[in-house]
C-alpha cells in the first residue's frame, strides 16, 4: 500500500469551508489522503457547518480551528486554498509545495445577507448545504484533479 499524501486545505479563519474539505476528505478520501486543514487566522468552529455535515453523516465536531502556522514543519503535497483571501495571503511554506485554488462561497456571509433580508434559520442553513455539497463534489475528484 502506498502512503497518503498531506493536503491542507486553507482559508481565512479556518472555520467552515476548510473544515468541511478536511471533514469530506477524510470521509471520503482517507485511505489515500490525510487530511488537515488551518487558517491565516483561527476563527473557532462554525456550528452550522457542524450541523449541516452532520445531516450526512460526517462529523466535524471534534475538529478545531487551527493557525497554518502549526503546520510550518509538515511536508504537503499541495495546499488548496477554499477562499479568495487565503489565496491573495496563503504563507511561503518551504520545499517549493504546490498551492492550489478552488473557492467557494462563504456560507456564514450568504446565510447572514438572508438573515439582513428576513429569512428564517432553515433557510440559511440552506447556504452551509449548498456550499458542503461543491465541497464534497470537488473533494470527490481527488487526488487525480491535482495532477501531482
Amino acid at each position: 500500500m502506498s502512503e497518503k499524501i498531506n493536503l491542507l486545505f486553507l482559508c481565512t479563519g479556518n472555520s467552515c469551508r476548510s473544515q468541511m474539505a478536511e471533514g469530506w476528505t477524510k470521509a471520503l478520501k482517507g485511505d489515500k489522503i490525510a487530511a488537515f486543514s488551518a487558517g491565516i487566522e483561527a476563527h473557532g468552529l462554525n456550528h452550522s457547518a457542524v450541523k449541516v455535515m452532520a445531516e450526512v453523516g460526517v462529523d466535524i465536531s471534534q475538529q478545531r480551528s487551527k493557525l497554518v502556522d502549526e503546520y510550518r514543519d509538515m511536508t504537503f503535497a499541495a495546499i488548496i486554498t477554499v477562499c479568495g483571501h487565503a489565496q491573495k495571503n496563503c504563507p511561503w511554506f518551504p520545499g517549493g509545495v504546490k498551492t492550489i485554488h478552488v473557492g467557494f462561497e462563504d456560507p456564514p456571509q450568504l446565510a447572514q445577507k438572508l438573515a439582513d433580508q428576513g429569512a428564517d434559520a432553515e433557510t440559511q442553513l440552506d447556504c452551509y448545504r449548498r456550499v458542503r455539497d461543491q465541497i464534497k463534489a470537488f473533494v470527490e475528484t481527488l487526488p487525480q484533479a491535482l495532477k501531482l
